[in-house]
């Protein structure tokens, strides 16, 4: 499967697993690479710079396809060296970084100089054509379906992805919701020219996350931060109830700061306390109902996304025909 973003990116298919906190390490990463796919380092799941310099090394032991590593520029309790990062990234000979959160604008000409390709995740239409503008290679467009920050104008995939498409000329990611061949195929007819899916890539064996948590993800998703404008979703357990409980009786963010820290969510993926923290899971959750190796899936949703172009959405077109004729 051949589009814009495969051709530009040098990739065999045109899906990518996004960063994930915790989540995108190197056995993880290297078996989307070697599956065909894009998959990316997150750079601030290491502790160090340093660290992710080793991370970077261990990945390219573990295979010699492309990989990339996302740097998420978000607010923080503790902000992190974010331009040591940047530079650690540039030292390691990294092709392609995936930018999310605040704007890669100050990240942009340090990455260009290096001949870095780079992917700006947006949320909206206008940040989306900002990012083309201020010089990213390609958008991947985040529909409100997706783990994490959602952003503030919870505008669905179905919506968003044909509205993004319709302004940039980048090519276009499409993220939220997506977990099989149907979402890929959907993404491709709404004009995206691949998918990036989290939750499902969490969902796998060479996932770091424990198993509680994989079998966990068939459970309900909630929001947060909704009063503080930096709305999250979340897997539903004790920690987000309570989140959600005292959000709705009024409060700033250090009444939820020692729920929310992000170390706790770290103890539930390494540990497989559900209830030790809030975890990132998006609405494809709702679809998730095996744990395949990486290369199982990717290989399944290729082959079943072709099957569903040359087969049904064909038929579908030659019966129409016939019955016009």
């Amino acid at each position: 499967m051949r589009t814009k973003f495969t051709e530009a990116f040098g990739v065999e298919h045109p899906i990518v697993q996004g960063g994930m906190m915790w989540v995108g390490r190197a056995e993880l990463v290297a078996a989307v690479a070697n599956s065909g796919a894009l998959g990316f380092l997150t750079a601030l799941t290491q502790p160090t710079p340093e660290d992710l310099v080793a991370e970077i090394a261990r990945t390219r032991e573990l295979t010699d396809k492309p990989f990339g590593v996302n740097l998420t520029i978000l607010p923080s309790i503790n902000p992190p060296p974010y331009a040591e990062y940047r530079q650690a990234i540039i030292d390691s000979g990294i092709g392609i970084v995936e930018t999310a959160g605040s704007s890669p604008v100050d990240h942009l000409p340090h990455l260009k100089d290096a001949g870095i390709k780079v992917i700006h995740k947006c949320t909206s239409v206008r940040h989306a054509v900002k990012a083309e503008r201020v010089g990213v290679d390609a958008v991947s467009i985040d529909g409100f379906e997706c783990a994490g920050h959602p952003g503030e104008d919870d505008v669905a995939g179905l919506i968003l992805i044909p509205a993004a498409t319709g302004k940039l000329t980048v090519p276009v990611i499409a993220s939220g919701g997506i977990a099989d061949a149907r979402g890929l195929v959907a993404a491709l007819a709404l004009g995206a020219d691949g998918v990036n899916m989290g939750t499902r890539f969490m969902c796998t064996v060479e996932s770091p996350v424990a198993h509680a948590v994989k079998e966990q993800i068939v459970a309900n998703t909630e929001l947060i931060f909704r009063s503080l404008r930096n709305t999250a979703r979340v897997a539903t357990n004790a920690v987000s109830a309570e989140v959600v409980d005292i959000e709705s009786r009024g409060c700033e963010f250090a009444d939820i700061q020692h729920l929310v820290a992000g170390a706790r969510g770290r103890t539930v993926f390494e540990m497989g306390d559900l209830d030790a923290g809030i975890w990132t899971a998006g609405q494809s959750q709702g679809l998730i109902d095996d744990i395949p190796t990486v290369r199982e899936l990717v290989t399944r949703m290729v082959a079943e996304a072709e099957s569903i172009i040359t087969g049904r959405l064909v038929r579908t077109v030659d019966s129409r025909i016939g019955a016009v004729s």
